[in-house]
C-alpha cells in the first residue's frame, strides 16, 4: 500500500555552484569553474580569464579548478532517459525502480498512471537501512566464527584427553599397596619419533629410556609437544611448499592479489599476521623458521643443494598460527648491489607484524643495532606514509609504531641477557641501543629478547615460540589484515621505492635508499624529495642550504627586485625587449634606442641597459643574483630572453594570417572558376566536385584540401588517392607520364580514342578538345613555376625564423613530434612553440593563450596545455 504523500519542503539541492563574482558572466547563473584563492570567490571561465588579466598582478593569483562530485552521489534521472538540468543531489529513493532521484525528476518519472504507487523513502533511510543490514551481516558472520573456534577447542582438549592415559598402579613395596600414582605414557609423541618426554634435568630433544618417570613441572613444554601432535594429527603434516614473493632484484613474482592468494592457498576473507625472520647469512633463518611454524618439515629450503642461501625473499602460509611467514635474504653476504638487497629488506620489515631477528654469537653485533635502527628511521621517514594511505584506501586503521620486534640471541658458551624484576632483558636492550646512538623509534615499547644456551644440538626454540605466539594474540599494536591488503601494501611500497641505486658504500646514509635520484646539471646536487615525486605539483629541492654555482650554457642566473626583497618579497625579474605598457612596435623601437629593461609588477620599470649616453649603473644596484638549481626535463635560460625578433616575426605573422583567413574562400573559388574555363569538356567542374571521387577515402574538400583531376576519366581526387603517373595518350597527353587514380593506373586504357578516320564533326571536336588540353598544358607550366619559386623564398625565411627564435626555444629540427598529444608533425600538422616551456605543439594542444611574464611575454600568448595544467596547479 502506498504511504500517504505528505507536504514536503523544497529541499532538492543542486551540485552546480554559481559564479559569485558576476563580472561579464554570460547567463545568468553561471556555473563557476574555478576558486581563487586571493579573491576568495568562485569564478567562471569568463569572469576568471577577465579578472586575471585586467592587470599583471593578478596573474599570479593561486587558482585552483573545482572539482565535480562524483556522479554516484547524483540524482540519477539519467539511467530512466530523463535529463537532471540542475544537476541535483538525490532526495528520494524508490523501492520499486531502485533509484536515488531528486523531487522533480521523481515527481516527473512517476507522474505516469503505472508508477505512481511505487514506495519511496528518504535518501537518509535508505542508506541508514542499508547501513544495518551490513552490520546485522557482520554480526551473524562473527557469532559464525566464534562458533568454529569453540568447535576447535572442544575437538582439541578431546585429542588431549585420549592421548593422556593412565597405567596400572605402581605399587612402591610389594606389601603395601596403598601408595600408588597414575604415571604418562613413556612412548615418543609425534609421527615423525623425536619427541620424548625427559627429566627435568634433560633436553626434551634427547632420546630417554622409556622406563624413566618424567617431571610434572615441564608443564609447558608437554602443552607444546601435545599441541605440535594435534596439528599433525589434524592434517597440517601436508605443508604446502613457500614461493618466491620478491627476488632479488626487487621484482614481485605474483601478478596481482588474486595470485597472490592462490599461491597461499587460502580465502581472501582470511585475516592474518606477516612474521618475517631477518639476520646475518648461515645464522639458520630458514630452519629456524621450519622448527617454529612446519613442525620441522623443510618448507623453507634448507638442503645442501640450495647452498644453503636464501636469495630474495620467500613466502609461505602457516594456517594453524594464522600467520603469512616470510624468509629473507641474509646480510652480510655476497651481492651484486648490498644497498639494494638492504632496501629490499627494510621493505619487507615494513609491512610485517611481527619481526624476528635471528642472531648466533656470544655477544650482540653492531651489525645488528646498525641494521634495526636504519629499519626504525626508514620506516618513521618513509614507510608511514605509504602504509597509512594504503589502510585508508581499504578502510583498515593502521598503528602508527612500527612492528613487534623479538631478538632472538642463541649462544655457546657465554649466558644471555639475563634481566631482574626491575630491568627486565628488554630494558636493558633498549638501553644498548641507546648507548651505541641507534634510536629504535619505530619499535619503542614492542622489543622484546629471547635467548638461549645451546651446549649440545639440537636448539630449543620453545622460549621463541611461546613468545611468538603471545605477540600473535597481543592486538594494541597490530592487527591481523587479509591477504589482499598485505600484498598491495607491500605492491605500494616497491613501486614507490623501486628505482636505481648506486653501488655499495659502506654505512650510506638509508634516505641515499628512498630519496630522488636527479641531480642538478650544473652544481651535481642530489635532490632531497623523496623517490618518484610528482614534478608537477612539487619541483626537485637540493635543500635550503645547497647553493648552486653559474654555469652560462645553463643560465641558471635569476634576477629579483631589492626593493621588494627588503619587505620580504621575492619577485624574480627578467631582461625584456619592452615593458608591459608598450606595444611590440613601440616597444621594439624603444629597445633599439635605450635597450633592455626590467620590470618588476610592484614597483614598475627599476633598470633599463642604455638609459643614458654614458654612466649607466650597474644591474647589481637595483637587482639581487641569485644562482639556481637545473633539473633534468626542467626550465632552462632562467637569465632572461630576448625575444624582440620573435615578435617581430609573430606580428607579420599575424596580419598574414588575418588577410589570408579572410581572402582564402574568395580566392579559391576564383581560381578554381578559371581553371574550369581552360579545363578539358570531359573534366568535371570544380565546382561540382565536394568530396574525393575514391569510393575508400570520401575525404570532404575544404579550403585547405586541394582538389586534382585524373587525367584518365576526369574525376576529382585529393592528392594521396591520384598520385600515381602514366602516359594517357588515347586522351591527347602524349607518350608523358600525367596524374592519374589509383583505379586509372590499373587499366591499360581509359577513355575514348579518337577515330583514325573522322568525319568533319569529329574533327572539330578533337580540334577544340587539342585546344583545350593545351591551354591546361601551359597553366600547369606555369603553376609550377610559381611553385619553385615559392619554395626558393621558404629557404630565407626558415633562416629568419632561427635567428629570431629565443634561447629556450627547441630548434624545428629537433622537433619530431607534439609535447603534448605526441603526434607527428608533417606537411597536414605545422610547428609551434609553446612561450612557456619552448617545446614543440600543435595547435589543437594549444588552444589557450595567457601572459608568461618570466619569459618576457607580457601579453595573452600561445602556451601547451601541459604548461596550462602546472599553472592552474601553481
Amino acid at each position: 500500500m502506498m504511504r500517504p504523500n505528505t507536504k514536503r519542503r523544497p529541499k532538492t539541492k543542486s551540485s552546480v555552484q554559481p559564479c559569485e563574482e558576476k563580472f561579464c558572466c554570460t547567463a545568468i547563473d553561471s556555473e563557476a569553474k574555478f576558486f581563487c584563492d586571493d579573491c576568495k570567490s568562485a569564478q567562471c571561465q569568463e569572469c576568471e580569464t577577465e579578472i586575471h588579466k585586467s592587470k599583471l598582478k593578478f596573474d599570479f593569483h593561486f587558482r585552483r579548478p573545482l572539482a565535480s562530485p562524483s556522479v554516484s552521489n547524483l540524482c540519477q534521472a539519467k539511467q530512466v532517459n530523463l535529463i537532471c538540468r540542475e544537476r541535483n543531489f538525490p532526495d528520494l529513493w524508490c523501492e520499486h525502480c531502485k533509484l536515488q532521484l531528486c523531487y522533480t525528476c521523481f515527481d516527473n518519472y512517476h507522474s505516469n498512471d503505472k508508477r505512481k504507487h511505487h514506495i519511496n523513502v528518504s535518501v537518509a533511510h535508505h542508506f541508514k537501512k542499508l547501513q544495518e543490514l551490513q552490520q546485522e551481516k557482520e554480526k551473524e558472520l562473527k557469532q559464525e566464527k566464534e562458533k568454529e573456534l569453540q568447535n576447535s577447542l572442544e575437538l582439541y582438549q578431546d585429542a588431549i584427553t585420549d592421548m593422556i592415559k593412565p597405567l596400572a598402579p605402581y605399587s612402591v613395596s610389594d606389601s603395601d599397596e596403598s601408595m600408588t600414582f597414575c604415571s604418562f605414557p613413556q612412548e615418543s609423541i609425534g609421527s615423525r619419533g623425536n619427541m620424548a618426554f625427559t627429566s627435568a634435568n634433560s633436553s626434551i630433544h634427547s632420546n630417554q629410556s622409556s622406563s624413566s618417570i618424567p617431571d610434572l613441572c615441564q608443564g609447558v613444554l608437554l602443552e607444546n609437544a601435545l599441541m605440535r601432535n594435534s596439528l599433525n594429527e589434524s592434517g597440517c603434516d601436508n605443508w604446502k611448499e613457500s614461493f618466491i614473493l620478491v627476488n632479488e632484484e626487487e621484482k614481485l613474482q605474483p601478478k596481482d592479489d588474486k595470485d597472490f592468494l592462490e599461491l597461499l592457498g587460502c580465502d581472501k576473507n582470511d585475516t592474518f599476521k606477516v612474521v618475517s625472520i631477518f639476520g646475518n647469512t648461515g645464522d639458520g633463518k630458514s630452519y629456524t623458521l621450519n622448527q617454529l611454524f612446519f613442525g620441522g618439515n623443510e618448507v623453507f629450503k634448507t638442503s645442501p643443494s640450495q647452498s644453503s642461501c636464501t636469495l630474495g625473499v620467500w613466502c609461505a602460509l602457516a594456517p594453524q598460527y594464522k600467520a603469512i611467514v616470510l624468509d629473507t635474504e641474509g646480510l652480510l653476504g655476497s651481492s651484486s648491489n648490498e644497498n639494494q638487497r638492504t632496501r629490499l629488506l627494510l621493505k619487507i620489515l615494513a609491512i610485517s607484524d611481527i619481526v624476528i631477528y635471528r642472531t648466533r654469537g656470544e655477544r650482540l653485533h653492531n651489525d645488528m643495532f646498525v641494521f634495526l635502527s636504519n629499519a626504525s628511521k626508514a620506516y618513521c621517514d618513509h614507510f608511514k606514509v605509504e602504509l597509512t594511505n594504503t589502510s585508508k584506501k581499504y578502510g583498515i586503521s593502521e598503528g602508527s609504531l612500527g612492528p613487534a620486534l623479538i631478538i632472538f640471541q642463541e649462544t655457546t658458551h657465554t649466558q644471555v641477557l639475563q634481566g631482574t624484576k626491575d630491568k627486565p632483558a628488554h630494558a636493558i636492550l633498549r638501553d644498548k641501543f641507546l648507548e651505541s646512538d641507534n634510536p629504535v623509534d619505530a619499535f619503542h615499547n614492542t622489543i622484546h629478547y629471547v635467548g638461549i644456551t645451546t651446549s649440545k644440538p639440537p636448539t630449543d626454540f620453545n622460549k621463541l615460540r611461546d613468545s611468538m605466539i603471545r605477540r600473535l594474540g597481543d592486538n594494541s599494536v597490530r592487527a591481523a589484515r587479509k591477504p589482499a591488503v598485505i600484498f598491495q601494501s607491500l605492491k605500494a611500497l616497491n613501486e614507490k621505492f623501486n628505482g636505481k641505486i648506486e653501488k655499495p658504500q659502506f654505512n650510506t646514509f638509508p634516505d641515499e635508499y628512498f630519496t630522488c635520484t636527479c641531480r642538478c646539471l650544473s652544481c651535481k646536487s642530489r635532490c632531497k624529495l623523496n623517490m618518484n615525486h610528482d614534478t608537477n605539483s612539487e619541483q626537485h629541492d637540493a635543500g635550503r642550504d645547497v647553493l648552486c654555482e653559474y654555469q652560462s650554457q645553463y643560465g641558471n642566473k635569476v634576477y629579483m627586485c631589492k626593493k621588494c626583497l627588503s619587505n620580504k618579497k621575492q619577485v624574480i625579474v627578467v631582461p625584456k625587449t619592452s615593458s608591459s605598457q608598450d606595444n611590440s612596435w613601440l616597444g621594439l623601437t624603444k629597445y633599439i634606442w635605450s635597450g633592455y629593461v626590467y620590470e618588476c609588477p610592484n614597483c614598475g620599470i627599476i633598470y633599463r641597459s642604455r638609459e643614458h649616453w654614458y654612466g649607466n649603473e650597474e644591474e647589481e644596484k637595483v637587482l639581487h643574483v641569485e644562482y639556481r638549481h637545473v633539473w633534468p626535463q626542467g626550465p632552462s635560460a632562467l637569465d632572461g630572453t630576448h625575444n624582440a625578433a620573435q615578435k617581430v616575426l609573430d606580428g607579420f605573422h599575424y596580419v598574414a594570417n588575418t588577410i589570408s583567413s579572410v581572402g582564402a574562400r574568395p580566392t579559391k573559388y576564383l581560381a578554381e572558376w578559371t581553371a574550369d574555363q581552360i579545363n578539358p569538356s570531359y573534366w568535371v567542374p570544380n565546382s561540382e566536385i565536394i568530396k574525393c571521387s575514391n569510393a575508400k577515402c570520401q575525404i570532404l574538400f575544404d579550403c585547405a584540401e586541394q582538389k586534382h583531376h585524373c587525367r584518365a576519366c576526369g574525376k576529382g581526387f585529393c592528392s594521396e588517392c591520384s598520385s600515381r603517373k602514366r602516359p594517357v595518350p588515347e586522351r591527347g597527353w602524349g607518350p608523358d607520364p600525367v596524374r592519374v587514380c589509383d583505379h586509372c593506373y590499373d587499366k591499360d586504357e581509359t577513355g575514348t580514342r579518337i577515330p583514325s578516320t573522322p568525319d568533319a564533326e569529329t574533327v572539330d571536336e578533337a580540334s577544340s578538345e587539342k585546344a583545350a588540353l593545351t591551354a591546361r598544358k601551359v597553366g600547369e607550366a606555369v603553376t609550377s613555376t610559381f611553385s619553385v619559386v615559392a619554395s626558393a623564398l621558404d629557404y630565407p625565411i626558415g633562416m629568419i625564423k632561427n635567428s629570431a627564435r629565443p634561447v629556450y626555444w627547441v630548434p624545428d629540427e629537433m622537433i619530431k613530434n607534439c609535447c603534448v598529444c605526441e603526434e607527428n608533425f608533417g606537411p597536414r600538422l605545422a610547428i609551434h612553440h609553446c612561450r612557456d616551456c619552448g617545446q614543440g605543439v600543435c595547435e589543437k594542444c594549444s588552444p589557450e593563450k595567457r601572459p608568461v611574464p618570466l619569459r618576457g611575454w607580457d601579453y595573452p600568448v600561445r602556451v601547451c596545455t601541459n604548461c596550462v595544467k602546472k599553472g592552474v596547479d601553481l
